[in-house]
């Protein structure tokens, strides 16, 4: 790349990751009641990651508007645990934002397809 380009490519790979968070977090607290951890831990393992400072407000958000649920689980380790579900609301809304992501995957795709071919 360019010492010239001032496009700014760092920043571009966060905004697209930070527009995708909301949607990866829904996905893995539709796989079942999660932890916090567990949820880093997979955002970590599939190489999207993100810190407690990030998570917590998002949970919170989520929570806020009515997608999650929440409960206390007690721990051998410490603390109570706080653990996510999805609400009926937060299945519904995540059953939108797939489709979303469905069309706007496969418009992206034919558009890098077509970038590629030229």
């Amino acid at each position: 790349m360019s010492k010239t380009n001032k496009f700014n490519l760092e920043n571009v790979e966060a905004q697209m990751r930070k527009g995708t968070l909301e949607f990866t977090i829904l996905l893995i607290i539709s796989q079942g009641e999660v932890y916090a951890s567990d949820i880093i831990r997979e955002l970590k393992s599939l190489d999207l990651i993100v810190v407690e400072g990030t998570l917590y407000p998002i949970l919170s958000r989520l929570n806020r508007a009515g997608l999650l649920s929440h409960s206390w689980v007690e721990s051998e380790a410490g603390p109570p645990r706080k653990y996510y579900t999805l609400t009926a609301s937060g299945k519904e809304t995540l059953e939108h934002m797939t489709t979303v992501w469905d069309g706007l995957s496969s418009s992206i795709n034919r558009l890098i397809e077509t970038y590629k071919e030229g």
